[in-house]
């Protein structure tokens, strides 16, 4: 199995970043302008990316106490599995880390899906830090 584990330190705090990654129907506005809509329907997710390509998610886990969300990619261009979290880690005052870790098949999947996590790295922290 690849994996594809990306993190970055961002200038607001924890709870305000947990805020905004925790309302899962909203990912365009958190990762825009990676992400351009999405509709949650029960634990269905869809997501729009800005290049065309629609994906169908379903959200697994929702963790408060760890401030962690965990989904799985329904239908991911050429993926045969796909499991990922993201998660808000406390790294001092008016600080945290966000943290997304990515599992998938068939491991070549990684070249395609590699560039937008680390677009989607920097929107979150671009789109935090703003607020």
């Amino acid at each position: 199995m690849a994996s594809i584990q990306k993190s970055v330190e961002v200038e607001v705090g924890a709870a305000q970043a947990w805020a905004a990654l925790r309302l899962v129907g909203n990912p365009h506005k958190l990762f825009a302008p990676v992400l351009v809509d999405a509709q949650l329907d029960g634990d269905t997710r869809t997501a729009h990316f800005a290049n065309g390509m629609i994906v169908h998610e379903r959200m697994l886990d929702i963790d408060e106490a760890t401030r962690r969300v965990a989904y799985t990619a329904l239908d991911g261009p050429g993926m045969s599995y796909h499991h990922a979290s993201m998660q808000i880690v406390e790294a001092g005052p008016g600080r945290c880390r966000f943290v997304w870790i990515t599992d998938f098949l068939p491991a070549d999947v990684g070249a395609a899906i590699t560039p937008l996590i680390e677009q989607g790295t920097k929107a979150l922290k671009a789109n935090l830090e703003r607020s």
